[in-house]
Parts: structure tokens; sequence; C-alpha cells
């Protein structure tokens, strides 16, 4: 139906309930003039006539009166769903999908969720988790979390957490017969576990920071994957160095000096990291 037909209907149901041409004006907020020319119209179309005028009484005819049956229950129906949206405004409720880092989810949205699900048991929200960019409008999710860096530059981004830091951790028995790095060149003379961006499809570039420049390492080694959890598993079996979140490095041991036990990992304090954010788009 096309919105000037709706509009023709919603006007002759409100004469017919006013019966008054000069009310029912009142009540649409237009002119007398304007709404008895919508009526016309709706006759015209319809090609039959739908009220009877008098000088004193609007009425519907036969075929009025029939068509007001049919109609009254349409827009009862609207009207009460109308109303029901209406009610958003007051009560939060529905579905809200989030594309999100499985890193992102565990540190920043749950720990908001945890407390803010209990006191709206109307919404429910899904939450997917994917590294990559993605197409937020197209994936028909309501928000994205991702790094910092990782936002388009012509999307609208809102820090929604503390800064994150970068940290490069090894396997003491990795440094059994190795040197341990003490700048960021001595990165690309070490074995170092790749991470593989799923949406450029490039390698990930280290960032290490010196004498406040932001550098950028490419390293190598026998191992890439396109999963950061799963690059902390070969790290701690010695199989080279990985460049993960600071809070995902296992702690050091103090019985040990900040070295940790076999099949752990230390984080390399004479490299320093960079921090990055996360952002909700």
């Amino acid at each position: 139906m096309r919105r000037e037909e709706l509009v023709d209907l919603n006007a002759f149901v409100t004469v017919a309930e006013e019966q008054s041409f000069t009310r029912a004006a009142a009540r649409l907020g237009t002119s007398q003039s304007a709404l008895s020319y919508t009526v016309r119209r709706l006759e015209t179309r319809l090609g039959i006539r739908l009220l009877t005028r008098t000088t004193r009484k609007v009425a519907p005819t036969e075929a009025g009166e029939r068509l007001l049956r049919m109609l009254g229950p349409a827009f009862d129906t609207i009207a009460e769903g109308l109303s029901s949206i209406s009610e958003l405004r007051e009560k939060p409720a529905g579905t809200i999908r989030i594309t999100t880092s499985e890193h992102a989810a565990i540190t920043v949205l749950w720990p908001v969720l945890e407390k803010l699900l209990p006191d709206y048991p109307d919404i429910h929200v899904e939450l997917s988790f994917h590294s990559g960019l993605t197409d937020i409008i197209a994936e028909r999710f309501d928000a994205g979390v991702r790094l910092g860096e990782q936002v388009a530059k012509d999307m609208v981004a809102v820090r929604i957490g503390p800064n994150l830091r970068m940290a490069v951790v090894g396997a003491p028995s990795y440094f059994a017969n190795r040197p341990m790095p003490r700048t960021p060149q001595d990165l690309t003379q070490h074995s170092c576990i790749n991470l593989r961006l799923i949406t450029l499809g490039v390698l990930y570039a280290w960032e290490r920071e010196k004498d406040g420049r932001e550098l950028h390492v490419r390293v190598d080694g026998q191992l890439v994957f396109n999963n950061v959890p799963m690059i902390l598993s070969p790290a701690a079996a010695g199989f080279g160095l990985a460049c993960v979140l600071e809070d995902q490095a296992p702690e050091p041991t103090p019985a040990l000096g900040g070295i940790r036990a076999a099949r752990r990992c230390v984080a390399l304090s004479g490299v320093r990291e960079t921090s990055s954010v996360a952002q909700l788009i």
C-alpha cells in the first residue's frame, strides 16, 4: 500500500468516527478543505460514495460502514504496535549483536554485561568473535569492537577500555642456547611466531618503541597463525618468541627471578612495548 492510500484511509476513518469534517480536521491537525479533498480523492479512486454529507451531519454510507468495520481492527493493531514501540524508550528491550575479538569480549565487554544484564532482563546480547574487520552494516551488527588502529577513518568510534600494551614473550627453554634480545632490531635474529591478519592477509609487523619512536619490526620463524591465543602454546613450548597483549602473557615466577618454569613464557623487559586501545564502532 502506498503512503497516499494509507493517509486517505485514515482521513476517512477519522471523519466517520467524528461524524464531522470540522472536528476531524482539528483532530488530524489539518484544514477542513484539505480533509474534504482527501476523502473525495478516496471515493473517486474506489468509485463509490463512502460518506453522506448534510449541513448538520456526516454519516457513512453502507459501503462506508463496511469499509469502516474492516479498517477499525487494522488501525487499532497499528496503534497498539506503535504504543509498544514507544514503551522501548522507557524500558530497554531487544537484541544487540556485537562483533568483537575474543580478548575484548572477555576483558572489556563481559565485565560490563555481567553488571548490566540482571537489571535489564529484556535485553538480549549476541557476541560474535572475529579478529578480522567486519562490515557491521552488511552483517547486521549493531556495533563492533576492535583495536584503535583497526578502525576505518570513515567510522565513528568511542573508546571503551584502557590502553593495551603488547609484550614479547619467550620460554626459558628457547633461551637455553640463545641470547635475550635487548633492542627491537635484535628480534630479527630470533625465531618468531608470526600472526597473519585475517582482513589484510599480511603478517603483523611487531610494534615496538625505542627512544620515544614507534618501530615496526618484520620478524621471521617457522610458525604462522591467524589466532592470537594459539600463538602462546608453541611459544611456551620453546618454538620461538611471540608478540601478544601484555595481559595474555603468563606472570613471571618470583622464585626464579622472573624467569618462568619449563614450558612457560617470560616477558622481555629489555624491549619496550607500544600501546593500543579497544574502541566501540
